[in-house]
């Protein structure tokens, strides 16, 4: 059963950048795409980096340690079709940032 954890104020996320959170030990990268809250692994699979501190241009964010780059929306990376980083759904409910985190 997964379940809705509040994680930011949407405020604190302005157009076009992403924040990182914890949220139930989980590091979480959240990213604000034209008004639109989108979430995923924040730790990127390659070394470890801060996914949620990459510089986002439109919906793609670049890890700030070795460039590796994922799309925001998909967490499909942007050179390799069979890679993949996992995403979470997201929703701004009251002005709060929540994600939906497996309860595994």
């Amino acid at each position: 059963m997964a379940e809705w954890v509040t994680v930011a104020k949407f405020e604190d996320i302005p157009i076009g950048t992403g924040k990182e959170v914890l949220a139930n030990g989980l590091i979480v990268a959240l990213f604000n795409i034209d008004g639109a809250i989108h979430a995923m692994d924040g730790v990127c699979p390659h070394a470890g980096g801060p996914v949620g501190t990459g510089e986002v241009t439109g919906c793609v964010v670049t890890c700030p340690w070795h460039g590796w780059q994922f799309d925001v929306t998909t967490g499909q990376h942007q050179l390799s079709p069979t890679l993949h980083h996992a995403i979470y759904p997201a929703r701004v409910e009251n002005g709060d940032v929540q994600v939906q985190l497996s309860a595994e």
